[in-house]
């Protein structure tokens, strides 16, 4: 099957991580990523759509030095990954709760100038997307089957709530972006494993 060697990371290893498993609501926008919906009324993502999204995501962000991306995750369950993409493709992250005004305010002691913006889940992180867009500056989210797409440049489908999925997002575009950056060769690996991405 030749359409499974242009994936990120086999299948299998998608299907495990629940990285296509949605919510039971689905959004106008996000039905163009929706596969089907199970018997229990849980939305499936379609993966060759996610592996996409995967991809165009760490194309756009290699086109940024790594100090002018900032990374942001409220929701606990991607701390972990989020943490060690930022550390090993140096860029800034906030897990945790984001500092409003940061990125406009220059009179904050946190205050801090960026070229573009990610967001781990474009609701609980709308702050930060509020921000962004007040001064014109592109948004990655990835976004859930419940997500709306307002003010969001790019849209990387998947499920934003599991340690998992979120994990392995985070894993793939941390080797995507080092290749893209010439950091990493073509078909090398990480040191880091999948599971360091993806605590318990």
């Amino acid at each position: 099957m030749p359409q499974e060697e242009k994936f990120l990371v086999p299948r299998d290893v998608y299907l495990k991580s629940g990285i296509h498993i949605g919510t039971k609501f689905r959004t106008k926008y996000m039905e163009q990523f929706i596969y089907k919906t199970r018997p229990d009324g849980l939305s499936v993502l379609n993966l060759q759509k996610i592996d996409e999204r995967i991809r165009i995501a760490a194309a756009f962000l290699a086109q940024y030095a790594p100090e002018d991306i900032l990374v942001i995750c409220r929701r606990e369950n991607g701390w972990k990954a989020v943490e060690l993409f930022g550390k090993l493709a140096g860029i800034r992250v906030f897990a945790g709760r984001y500092p409003p005004g940061i990125l406009t305010n220059p009179n904050l002691e946190e205050y801090t100038e960026a070229k573009i913006v990610m967001v781990a889940d474009a609701w609980p992180d709308r702050n930060a997307v509020l921000d962004a867009v007040k001064i014109g500056m592109p948004v990655i989210a990835l976004c859930d089957t419940n997500n709306q797409s307002n003010f969001i440049d790019l849209v990387v489908p998947c499920n934003n709530k599991g340690k998992k999925s979120l994990g392995l997002l985070f894993y793939i575009l941390t080797k995507e972006f080092l290749m893209l950056k010439g950091k990493l060769k073509e078909g090398e690996e990480l040191k880091e494993k999948l599971e360091d991405f993806t605590e318990e």
